[in-house]
């Protein structure tokens, strides 16, 4: 009996059996584990900048996913995967992946232009103005309380313990609002502190969307502005967000909505 024909058939079946072994590092209960799956775990954790692709990182990551199929594989013996708030959350995570997955790739194909981030640089740098003020307010309800305040003010009332009555959070503070920019402020506000002198008092009420306010100006000093470099990354950021809300507007507009 000639066996060199079914020799020859083992050795084929090994040679293909082989490889499809090799991309499965184990195998749980019949289910498999692809190596792709390893392969793509580390990427991720290279990419982090936390550990560097080695043999102990690939086991520590199939030793992990080793656990997870035994959890995961128990949680569908006792029924977890029909439970109706399992199904809504793992719903909610698949929507999630692939809207990340549509939008990563929506930036990758409009990408941030260094041309639109100097733009927003130099549009933030307007709206911030070369000089910042250190200002103090007092904030009340009607224009009589805060000409009444003013007249006090004029007569020798200390600024810091007449701004007790504040509406707002400065009162614990003297109404010290800090140095900030005017932009900062809505405009009537920061128009009337802009044109004071240091140590000056508004001499009528300023009336804004939170009420009346007597403003003391204490000083101002040029401001300190952040250089492109420093701030390039949020601004590229921010700009990023413009372009996914944008999207979101496009496709809601589109859509038919009942």
């Amino acid at each position: 009996m000639n066996l060199k024909p079914a020799r020859l058939l083992l050795t084929l079946l090994a040679a293909v059996a082989i490889p499809a072994f090799a991309q499965n590092v184990a195998t749980v209960n019949g289910k498999a584990i692809p190596a792709a799956r390893v392969d793509q775990l580390v990427k991720q954790v290279v990419a982090q900048g936390k550990q560097t692709d080695s043999p102990q990182l690939r086991e520590a990551i199939k030793r992990d996913l080793i656990g997870r199929e035994v959890l995961v594989q128990e949680a569908d013996k006792q029924g977890y995967g029909t439970r109706p708030e399992v199904k809504a959350q793992l719903e909610n995570t698949r929507q999630s992946i692939m809207i990340n997955a549509m939008l990563a790739d929506h930036i990758k194909k409009n990408p941030v232009k260094d041309a639109d981030i100097k733009a927003e640089y130099d549009k933030y740098k307007a709206q911030v103005g070369d000089k910042e003020y250190h200002a103090r307010h007092i904030l009340v309800a009607t224009e009589a309380e805060a000409k009444d305040l003013i007249a006090k003010l004029k007569a020798g009332g200390k600024f810091e313990e007449l701004a007790k009555v504040s509406k707002d959070g400065s009162a614990n503070n003297g109404g010290d609002l800090d140095w900030a920019n005017p932009g900062s402020f809505v405009k009537p506000f920061s128009d009337a502190m802009v044109a004071l002198k240091a140590g000056q008092i508004t001499e009528t009420p300023v009336k804004t969307e939170f009420g009346f306010h007597v403003i003391k100006l204490e000083g101002s000093r040029p401001a300190k502005v952040p250089s492109l470099d420093e701030v390039k990354g949020q601004i590229g950021e921010a700009l990023q967000q413009k372009k996914v809300a944008a999207l979101r507007e496009e496709l809601l507009k589109k859509a038919k909505i009942q």
